[in-house]
């Protein structure tokens, strides 16, 4: 039974025979009276259908019950029903409230089912406002956060920029008071004697205790980050400017680059034994009248870096252009002092000014044919970038105690470093016969001459700083 009731079920029937009652209901009045009653037909059909499943169940229930089982049922309800074919009023009635209570629950369910539905939507329309709220709330606690933030940031850089000011500040007072201090010192010796050598130029030292041993210290800082800058300028600058107007008198651009790179590396040579000597000079002034040993080099070092502007740079320029001329691996045309004096002027004064830092500064040691160091160079765009040699440099690398500041530029090729030595030779040689022809030959003297014949080269000059 349970198995017929659940193929009565599956079949659809009643679930059918409802959609055409609504169907025939809503076409009822459109439809001619053959189709209503072929509706009609097709209804009557699908209900005895249905009742004979309800019979079949009907029957293996009475059966599963025994003789008597379900007799008082069947006389009250059925068999009146049977006898009166489907017509009796009296009969209707009953089967009918009978199978309108039997659909009651299934309608109050389906309403129950559409009302729990209609307030679960109510319900999460109420939580998507009240999640759109807080979202809301949310955007604009964030918004107000970053406004916080963007004001504490602005704060902090403007704090910044005062204790950089207050800095500088500091900076200004200590060197207006060792001004003040170099007046006072000026004004109480003005009557005694100071060395010719310091003399001729400017006034002499002040007494060592007027002398503030830690101003060196105060700028030392700001001093090293500006001749950085001021060396990486040079290299981008005027270098370049350097090499376009040698370019005009030179087309080999390896010729002009080496030429660049000498005159950098005997700058630095020219300030450093400028400074050593510009140095002795000052200690010999200081040492008569100073009366602390333990701060005489600070003082030595201050009275340096305030008067950078005694140091003869214009000496310097000259040897620079002399060891130039007199170098072998290159060629230089007669004008070389007139096109290239700007760029050894300014890297000579930045050379001196690196040696007045508490480590100083200077240019790497560098030799040609020596295995690339990624750490100390760059390579230059025209360089074979599998080549593991220099080929040759075209900017010193800048040091500190061992340690690479800037990094320089170099060329690396494979071609034979032996054949370009020789070429380099023969046109030193070629050079040194030559040389007589040069204005700045016939400008420096008969002793220049002289000495320049009788100077032999050295391997100093290749191209690497001398110690």
């Amino acid at each position: 039974m349970a198995e017929s009731l659940r193929r009565l079920i599956d079949g659809e029937a009643c679930a059918i025979m409802q959609e055409k009652l609504e169907k025939w209901q809503k076409d009822y009045d459109l439809n001619s009276c053959d189709q209503n009653l072929n509706r009609c037909c097709e209804i009557v059909e699908l209900s005895a259908l249905i009742q004979g499943q309800l019979f079949n169940i009907l029957n293996q229930t009475a059966r599963k019950g025994g003789h008597y089982a379900g007799a008082e049922t069947i006389k009250g309800r059925l068999l009146p029903w049977l006898g009166t074919c489907f017509a009796s009023p009296a009969s209707r009635g009953p089967f009918e409230r009978s199978f309108s209570h039997s659909q009651d629950p299934y309608e109050k369910e389906r309403q129950l089912r559409e009302l729990a539905s209609s307030q679960d939507l109510q319900q999460l329309e109420k939580e998507l406002n009240s999640t759109r709220l807080q979202l809301s709330l949310v955007q604009q606690d964030l918004k107000a956060s970053q406004a916080k933030e963007e004001c504490a940031l602005r704060s902090l850089e403007q704090l910044n920029d005062y204790e950089r000011q207050v800095q500088m500040l500091k900076e200004e007072i200590a060197i207006l008071g060792a001004q003040k201090a170099v007046l006072q010192s000026r004004l109480a010796q003005s009557r005694s004697p100071s060395p010719r050598s310091v003399r001729s130029r400017s006034p002499s030292p002040r007494p060592a205790k007027c002398i503030p041993p830690a101003r060196p210290r105060l700028t030392n800082a700001s001093r090293h980050v500006q001749l950085v800058e001021r060396f990486k300028d040079i290299y981008a600058q005027e270098r370049l400017d350097a090499q376009t107007l040698l370019k005009s008198y030179i087309e080999d651009l390896e010729m002009v680059q080496r030429i660049i790179y000498v005159a950098t590396v005997e700058s630095f040579h020219e300030a450093k034994r400028a400074f050593r000597q510009f140095k002795m000079c000052v200690r010999k002034t200081l040492s008569a009248s100073f009366s602390e040993p333990e701060t005489f080099e600070d003082a030595v070092m201050d009275y340096i870096i305030r008067q950078e502007d005694l140091y003869d740079v214009q000496s310097s320029v000259r040897e620079v252009i002399r060891a130039i001329s007199l170098h072998p691996q290159i060629s230089c045309p007669p004008e070389i002092d007139l096109m290239i004096s700007g760029l050894v002027r300014k890297l000579c004064l930045v050379a001196f000014s690196m040696q007045t830092l508490d480590i100083p500064l200077d240019i790497s040691f560098a030799v040609e044919g020596e295995l690339f160091n990624e750490h100390k160079y760059h390579r230059s765009y025209d360089s074979d970038f599998t080549a593991p040699l220099v080929a040759y440099h075209v900017w010193p690398a800048l040091v500190q105690n061992h340690s690479v500041i800037v990094k320089g530029e170099a060329v690396t090729r494979r071609s034979s470093l032996w054949s370009h030595r020789s070429r380099s030779r023969s046109r030193g040689r070629s050079q040194c016969r030559n040389r007589s022809l040069s204005p700045l030959c016939h400008s420096a003297g008969h002793s220049w001459h002289a000495s320049s014949r009788s100077r032999s080269p050295s391997p100093i000059r290749s191209g690497s700083p001398r110690l």
